[in-house]
């Protein structure tokens, strides 16, 4: 099996050496090889055996040969097992990962035996399965979400979460994300993600659902391939960074929620997925969209508009000619990402123009970025009587730090805009904690 960018010469000479000879049927082969698989990630070894199986000319010479007198004509003369390498794409040979060309050096790596990397990367699903809880590699809290559909936080245990951070700091972290990505990336935030739409004729906002579950086990090991690591190392770099929840858990922690909904996420989070509270989680979202992120930023570029992504969150603006044509333009893009395997929250879909509220991930974009004034009104408010009354009179979700939950929200206005900031700070210090 060989990448993904062997040339048809190369294929044609490997498998003439593992068969013995020069067969004249090799060379067309070859070429539908690199046809099917050419300029792409190395396939999967079952890849290549399905395409074997599936080529009629490659079932019409084994049939040939299967009724001749001499059964040995054609055979296997030497075995030629692709050596255990880097081979990353063209575009990935400068990300600068680590060489991990085995699952020995994966485990040396990480600091595992093999016993214990195959048991955290749980490649044959034993933990969709798994009853007892204190064998599972994740804690579980479930989020009711708008509308009644469910979001599980899933947050692994400490030995996994080492584990993840390693991956996440010396690999995902080192791969570059699409350059409409504005979700957790160093040097980017919300206002990055919101400032290319200020002052547009029509902004555009799309919303996924499910965002993180919908990314599934299959295409982060191919992200990792991608890099180069051979395919038993990236299935499990995927495993470890991947989860499937025991569908024995909704059992236990799914009292009181709608049986449709109920059945929807078990489906949904019983199938390995990057979990939503995994420290790799965010990064690889980010590069595994990133051909989702280049289609739409073509499509964008074609209608004369700017597109952003901040998380599941996308927006798209423009002024006239992509006005003009703002909803044929929202179903194009739709049926792109359901082509690559999310589903758009339609409920959430809104086409502003000027004259209304533009905003994007709380922010209003009309004018220049800046915080909801109803939103900075309410926590002035509330710091006020926080000054008033005592902070606890206002900690009416419960906070278990409600200092640092202000603080926060502060920040964030300080962030947007700092006048408005430096007023609730100014506030926020006189606050008796």
């Amino acid at each position: 099996m060989l990448a993904g960018e062997a040339t048809v010469e190369q294929i044609e000479a490997r498998a003439g050496r593992t068969l013995g000879r020069q067969w004249g049927w090799l060379r067309p082969l070859a070429r539908r090889y690199v046809k099917v698989f050419g300029g792409k990630v190395r396939p999967r070894q079952r890849e290549v055996v399905a395409f074997l199986l599936g080529d009629d000319a490659v079932i019409k010479v084994l049939k040939t040969e299967a009724l001749k007198t001499d059964p040995g004509r054609l055979r296997v003369a030497d075995w030629l097992p692709e050596p255990q390498q880097m081979l990353p794409v063209a575009a990935a040979r400068g990300w600068g990962v680590p060489a991990l060309d085995s699952v020995g050096g994966l485990a040396d790596w990480l600091g595992l035996s093999a016993g214990e990397l195959e048991w955290f990367a749980d490649l044959k699903g034993l933990g969709a399965a798994r009853i007892d809880a204190r064998l599972s590699h994740y804690n579980y809290r479930v989020l009711s979400k708008q509308f009644g559909s469910i979001r599980l936080i899933e947050a692994p245990k400490s030995r996994l979460k080492e584990l993840q951070g390693k991956i996440l700091r010396e690999i995902a972290d080192v791969i570059p994300a699409h350059p409409a990505a504005h979700g957790f990336l160093k040097g980017r935030s919300i206002t990055t993600f919101a400032a290319p739409h200020v002052g547009k004729r029509v902004v555009l906002r799309m919303d996924l659902q499910d965002f993180f579950p919908s990314i599934s086990g299959p295409r982060v090991q191919a992200l990792f391939r991608t890099a180069g690591y051979p395919e038993l190392v990236a299935d499990l770099l995927g495993g470890i960074a991947t989860n499937a929840a025991a569908r024995n858990l909704w059992s236990e922690i799914g009292a009181g929620i709608d049986a449709k909904h109920l059945g929807e996420a078990r489906e949904l989070y019983s199938r390995p997925h990057l979990p939503q509270g995994a420290p790799t989680s965010p990064a690889l979202a980010n590069l595994c969209t990133y051909r989702v992120d280049s289609r739409l930023s073509g499509l964008a570029e074609a209608a004369g508009a700017v597109y952003t992504r901040y998380a599941d969150d996308l927006a798209f603006s423009g002024d006239g000619e992509f006005e003009a044509g703002v909803e044929r333009f929202s179903i194009h893009a739709a049926a792109i990402l359901m082509e690559e395997g999310f589903t758009v929250h339609h409920r959430k879909t809104r086409i502003m123009r000027r004259g209304v509220r533009q905003y994007l991930a709380g922010l209003v974009t009309n004018d220049h970025t800046n915080v909801v004034r109803t939103d900075f009104d309410r926590l002035k408010a509330a710091l006020t009587n926080c000054v008033r009354y005592g902070a606890e009179s206002q900690n009416r979700e419960g906070h278990a730090s409600f200092r640092r939950h202000l603080e926060g929200r502060v920040g964030f206005v300080a962030m947007v805009n700092p006048a408005r900031g430096l007023r609730l700070r100014r506030i926020f210090e006189k606050i008796e904690w």
